[in-house]
């Protein structure tokens, strides 16, 4: 039996996690392909964030935007979140990875260094301050 990766369980792939991602997001995408977000009356849950302030969180618009591409409309998307837009190949090029790695047999976790991290929450929060401004 071979060991258990560090914190894993022994009788765990490597590719579960990932292979549930693609899963839990094909779901969430056959739900949203028949579901118009720019439109009241489903089931999307709303923003936690604007829900008690009132202001865009840095995700805000991301299922739309989710939906828009669906639907091949890359403009609309751009309006809905243009920072989510720009992110999400890295965000696929990452899950990408951890699939393949996964299948492979390998447990692979991304490192960021502590500057990259501070980088990226330093745009998130830009990105955040400047959509409600604006």
């Amino acid at each position: 039996m071979s060991a258990a990766p560090p914190g894993g369980r022994p009788w765990r792939h490597p590719a579960a996690a990932p292979l549930a991602v693609l899963a839990a997001g094909a779901a969430g995408a056959g739900y949203l392909w028949g579901t118009d977000p720019h439109e009241s009356g489903h089931l999307l849950p709303a923003c936690p964030f604007r829900f008690v302030t009132g202001l865009l969180c840095p995700a805000c618009g991301g299922t739309r935007m989710v939906h828009d591409l669906m639907h091949g409309h890359l403009g609309a998307a751009w309006l809905d979140n243009r920072a989510l837009l720009l992110a999400a190949p890295f965000a696929l090029a990452l899950w990408a990875r951890w699939t393949v790695e996964g299948l492979r047999g390998r447990v692979w976790r991304p490192r960021l260094a502590p500057a990259s991290q501070v980088l990226i929450l330093l745009t998130a929060v830009a990105w955040a301050v400047l959509r409600n401004l604006v």
